[in-house]
């Protein structure tokens, strides 16, 4: 199974990357009234960015309901104005929340914390983030605000949790908040969510930051490479073990997390250990066979000739027999050297048996 989900994340890459070089060609030829028809060649968006004036009416409204006086509401309407030359490109969700945080002391306290450098030993309480008597514009974007950092900050749980069950309309930056979750799923290992996400997030690449359009890429890339269960795969939870360890996390959930690394390399373990015995009863079936049949490759070939051989005289050309003591004892130390020393004996019994012996018998003692 987890095989088959790691070819389909990237089969589904793959397709997709082949078909946009195949069909972005045509797709150029075509006019904008066929590409806003929803035919077999396009697929609208499931998001779409709101405008600045869109946010500027919320933010409007928002205002007249809140209670705050006439000349606080126009100098918060004069910061959301000037803040849009502020920079090239401002992101609206950081445009908003200065303006929301003259509004409310509680968006400026956590707009306060997420500035600060250091890491708290323990993240503060924000349970009004998730409150539903907070008006609407206040409550989904700052909590989107305070997500982003919690992802940017290693808090991926925390990143994922605060953003449960927030639709992509409640959000003045959408594109946010679906990188923020891929971030925080990709790092936990996530890989079908994150897939699911990035995939989302891709619809509209022309509308994504420069920063979040190349590193979705990046991430779908890496994630179709993933093997499930792999060593890979395990590394990566190992590091996210050690990531909660770092933030002080001992509980359930990080010893899940440890169970069920153990559980993967005890997988693998077992898988070379049975790999490995396959291979020696293969090995030793093989020998065992080869045994069986001894003789189906070694035979004696057919002899074509008679079989004589001349018979040699090895003993009496050179006085083989009737060596002196010298040499004698000086061959007898060299045999020593190269046999055990209970053949000496025998050795010596045989040079006597052939100083004896009649100078005219063959070597097979015959005669003839």
């Amino acid at each position: 199974m987890a095989d088959r989900l790691s070819i389909l994340r990237h089969s589904r890459w793959t397709v997709g990357q082949v078909f946009l070089w195949i069909a972005a060609p045509a797709l150029s030829l075509l006019s904008t009234a066929a590409l806003a028809a929803n035919t077999d060649f396009s697929t609208a968006p499931t998001w779409q960015p709101p405008t600045a004036e869109a946010v500027s009416r919320q933010l409007d409204g928002y205002l007249r309901s809140s209670g705050v006086s006439p000349e606080k509401q126009q100098s918060i309407r004069d910061l959301w104005s000037n803040t849009a030359s502020a920079t090239e490109s401002p992101d609206l969700l950081d445009r908003l929340a200065p303006a929301l945080a003259r509004a409310d002391d509680r968006v400026a306290q956590l707009i306060a914390f997420c500035a600060r450098v250091d890491r708290p030993a323990k993240l503060p309480d924000f349970s009004w983030l998730a409150d539903s008597q907070t008006p609407s514009l206040v409550r989904f974007n700052m909590r989107l605000y305070y997500s982003r950092w919690l992802a940017e900050n290693n808090y991926d749980d925390e990143a994922i949790s605060w953003t449960d069950g927030m639709s992509l309309t409640d959000v003045v930056s959408p594109d946010a908040l679906l990188f923020y979750r891929a971030i925080a799923n990709h790092r936990l290992v996530h890989a079908d969510q994150a897939d699911i996400v990035l995939a989302q997030l891709l619809e509209r690449p022309e509308d994504l930051p420069v920063r979040y359009q190349k590193l979705a890429v990046l991430m779908q890339k890496d994630l179709a490479s993933l093997d499930d269960e792999s060593l890979d795969h395990i590394a990566r939870r190992m590091s996210d073990v050690r990531r909660r360890l770092e933030l002080g996390r001992t509980g359930k959930t990080v010893q899940g997390v440890e169970n069920g690394v153990i559980d993967s390399l005890d997988k693998i373990i077992k898988k070379a250990e049975d790999q490995a015995q396959q291979q020696a009863q293969a090995a030793a079936a093989s020998g065992s066979q080869q045994s069986s049949t001894p003789m189906q490759d070694s035979h004696l070939a057919e002899l074509k000739a008679p079989g004589k051989v001349d018979r040699r005289d090895v003993g009496h050309g050179a006085d083989w027999g009737n060596m002196n003591d010298k040499d004698r004892e000086q061959a007898l130390q060299e045999i020593g050297r190269e046999f055990p020393s209970h053949y000496r004996e025998v050795i010596e019994e045989y040079f006597r048996q052939l100083a004896t012996e009649p100078g005219d018998q063959n070597v097979d003692g015959s005669g003839k």
